[in-house]
């Protein structure tokens, strides 16, 4: 497993309630792969506060989330965002898709972008 992945992951436990998921109720269990091998993450959410742990394959979840760990990294650092790249077939899921919507918020965004708020400051107002 990448540092990278690991880093996110603990970030998560760490950080514990997430007030973009406040409505949000379900799990998740990701499965990377990498070579011969798959980690399994599982994510809790319930009301927003988010519970990560390393349970088996057989683990019950509301939606799977499959990918390459290599391409994960990318999500995770914001090279790629998860809607797209299920659209281009680069992670698979099973389940309530409505998760696949969520991850949006859970990574980190593209390299350089900032907030509207942030450009609108910028220019000394609004406009």
């Amino acid at each position: 497993m990448s540092e990278t992945t690991r880093r996110f992951f603990d970030a998560l436990e760490r950080h514990g309630h997430e007030r973009v998921l406040k409505k949000t109720d379900g799990t998740i269990r990701f499965d990377l792969e990498h070579g011969e091998e798959i980690d399994h993450w599982f994510v809790e959410i319930r009301g927003g506060a988010v519970h990560v742990s390393q349970r088996d394959a057989d683990a019950d979840a509301d939606a799977v989330i499959r990918a390459d760990s290599a391409f994960f990294d990318r999500m995770v650092r914001g090279e790629a965002k998860p809607l797209p790249a299920w659209l281009r077939n680069e992670i698979t899921s099973e389940g309530k898709f409505r998760f696949i919507v969520l991850l949006e918020r859970l990574f980190a965004p593209p390299p350089g972008a900032r907030h509207p708020r942030d450009v609108v400051s910028d220019r000394g107002g609004r406009g």
